[in-house]
């Protein structure tokens, strides 16, 4: 009894008062998510409206998102429409604002024409402001290197954050605010390539800034968007990695909701995941319950509220293995199949009739559920119709197409010693074609080509990543402006060596290019071009054959002839010329070719070497880029502990340093 009074005392020393930080966090709201879907369209706004209704009824000092806010890098105007509204009904209004921005805003918010946070904008009336990073859907792409974010922060609705410029070195400045008594420094990191971000941290090129002045008087709140669970060697990144001054790490990007926080025994800061607002696959991760966070901060005390989300559709998940059900059938049984399938439907009924027992009393969830059926079919049995048996829940389930999914087992004699302990974890992984990247497909391709196909123009990795920038991003003109930076890179590297010759042309060049190649020194050269996307560094690199041209003062450097179905035309201007032969009036032999009119044909053709045309005439200035490097805060290397306690519905933390 007297524990639990004090427990109760301990949680309203934490409750609203002028010291207290409320804060509503949440991750991978994924807004936009199968918006043409009849079903499942309004999904994602359905919660997106229930996070900001939540908010605006507990009267948090403000929202913190931990990444990919919207499902695609360039949102429909449904999608932006929807946001927008949104945002404008429930975080603008006259309520005021508790608490105050002590760090320097032009440092926070570096990216933007206004850096300055958005409530303290004159033009602006915001009641709840909203905090975030971007995530590894919505990052910045594209030569201003923009994101649907920066759109959502031009109009003074958001304040995005933790946008790194430099592909060098990452100096993540806090926003440093305080209310009453309490001070709290909020960091913020946006999704970056997890192999590229886990090299920098090994090579420590991360630093977190602290505040110069009483350093263990503030909490310290970081939120990042990375994988947190291990997929490769360095596909990852660890917690230890991150500095163990912090207090608490909002975790993003993972989708499995784990919002109780978690103690880093070695770090000795704490983990929170909220995981996904929406399901956007149906994994067993994605069938936990949904919840959002409210965070209350005092001094060095936090309390992590649990609020279930009650719009998200519910899905279940269930694994049956065939092979266990022997005293039904066996694959020689007579109907084998009319069995097996007279077994999946029950599993399903099952499964509906356990959601419509959860859905009632919350009329705001959706009335039909996400079901899915794993079936492992080993050992002799076949697959039915599950077009026909989805027919049968058409009504019934938000994913009539995809409630079966069958999969068989691979034969692990030596391994497998109980054939009812299935990894399904190994089961379910996508066939090669669909776990790899298009970097993969293009590095694998070149592995296994004949010498004599190599590429000789580009590097397999920048290649790569040039192709998956168009897929995913739609960046029509990011291959073509890096080629053209590299073209004059590579004009002006051969003239200061002075190098005439074919050979010698040929010779350097290679050393160019194999200096450069795997080093921080090209994605230097790719951010000179464009403030590119951090979740995508080009690095293109060149190789030449020259041959002298007699109606021209001038060398000019020839691509082997193309393909048939590629057009040459110019660089600059883009008239058409045949096969590199017919030269452009305005700029004499700078050509290059095409590309194939999309990624699909590009891939089924194999065809990954680009050919380029090239010519020694004119000598361009070398482009030139500076980054400015702000430290109003100085560094510092311990971090805090937490004494915890906690019940079924609230996690507390006390500090106990």
């Amino acid at each position: 009894m007297l524990f639990f009074f004090l427990l109760i005392s301990f949680c309203a020393v934490l409750r609203d008062d002028e010291d207290t930080f409320k804060i509503l966090i949440a991750t991978d709201v994924h807004l936009g998510y199968l918006e043409k879907d009849a079903i499942r369209g309004n999904d994602s706004y359905n919660t997106l409206d229930e996070i900001l209704k939540c908010a605006k009824t507990n009267q948090v000092d403000f929202i913190l998102l931990g990444g990919d806010l919207f499902h695609e890098n360039k949102p429909s105007r449904r999608c932006l429409h929807n946001c927008i509204t949104m945002l404008r009904q429930y975080c603008m209004g006259d309520t005021p604002i508790h608490f105050n921005i002590l760090s320097d805003q032009t440092v926070n918010f570096n990216t933007t024409q206004f850096p300055w946070v958005n409530y303290q904008d004159e033009n602006l009336n915001i009641a709840i402001p909203v905090f975030s990073i971007h995530g590894n859907h919505d990052d910045p792409t594209g030569a201003e290197g923009l994101c649907a974010l920066d759109l959502l922060g031009a109009s003074g609705l958001i304040n995005h954050f933790g946008h790194s410029q430099s592909v060098e070195r990452i100096e993540i400045s806090p926003i440093l605010m305080q209310k009453g008594n309490t001070r709290l420094a909020l960091y913020g990191l946006g999704s970056i390539p997890d192999e590229r971000l886990y090299r920098m941290f090994v090579n420590n090129q991360v630093t977190m800034l602290r505040p110069k002045e009483d350093q263990d008087e503030w909490f310290n709140l970081f939120t990042i968007h990375q994988n947190r669970s291990k997929h490769g060697p360095t596909n990852y990144i660890p917690e230890q990695f991150l500095d163990e001054f912090l207090d608490l790490v909002v975790w993003g990007h993972e989708h499995e909701c784990l919002i109780a926080p978690s103690r880093n025994e070695q770090q000795l800061f704490y983990v929170t995941q909220p995981g996904s607002s929406v399901a956007t696959s149906l994994s067993p991760g994605e069938a936990t319950k949904k919840h959002i966070g409210l965070l209350r901060v005092k001094g060095r005390k936090m309390n992590l509220q649990k609020i279930p989300l009650k719009t998200v559709r519910q899905f279940f998940i269930q694994d049956v293995v065939l092979a266990d059900y022997e005293d039904l059938f066996t694959p020689d049984t007579p109907q084998v199949t009319k069995k097996v399938e007279d077994l999946c439907y029950a599993k399903v009924v099952e499964m509906l009739e356990e959601a419509e027992r959860e859905r009632l009393g919350c009329p705001l969830t959706p009335e039909k559920p996400l079901i899915r059926l794993r079936v492992d079919y080993s050992g002799g049995f076949e697959a039915f119709n599950t077009s026909r048996f989805s027919q049968k829940f058409v009504d019934r389930v938000a994913n009539p197409k995809d409630i079966i999914h069958f999969l068989r087992r691979r034969e692990q004699k030596e391994d497998i010693k109980d054939e009812v302990n299935v990894d399904y974890g190994k089961l379910l992984k996508t066939t090669a074609v669909e776990g790899l990247r298009v970097e993969d497909l293009v590095k694998q391709y070149f592995e296994a080509t004949e010498q004599t196909v190599q590429l000789s123009l580009l590097t397999e990795q920048g290649m790569g990543k040039a192709i998956q920038e168009f897929v995913d991003k739609d960046e029509k003109d990011a291959i073509q402006e890096l080629i053209t930076y590299q073209l004059e890179k590579t004009q002006r590297h051969l003239q200061a060596r002075g190098v005439i010759t074919e050979q010698d042309i040929d010779a350097e060049i290679r050393r160019f290019r194999d200096s450069k190649k795997n080093t921080t020194e090209e994605e230097n050269e790719i951010k000179e071009v464009c403030v590119w996307n951090a979740h995508f560094f080009l690095s293109f690199t060149l190789s030449f054959v020259a041959i002298d041209d007699s109606d021209e003062d001038i060398s000019v450097m020839k691509a082997a002839r193309p393909p048939p179905r590629y057009v040459c035309f110019c660089l600059q201007c883009g008239s058409p010329a045949f096969q590199g032969r017919k030269k452009c009036s305005d700029t004499p032999g700078i050509y290059s070719f095409s590309f194939l009119s999309s990624v699909s044909d590009i891939l089924k053709t194999n065809i990954f070497c680009f050919y380029l045309g090239l010519v020694l005439a004119h000598h361009r200035p070398a482009s030139s880029s500076s980054f400015t490097k702000y430290s109003s805060q100085s560094q510092s290397s311990r971090g805090v502990a937490f004494d915890d306690s906690d019940d079924d519905d609230e996690v507390t933390r006390d500090q106990g340093k």
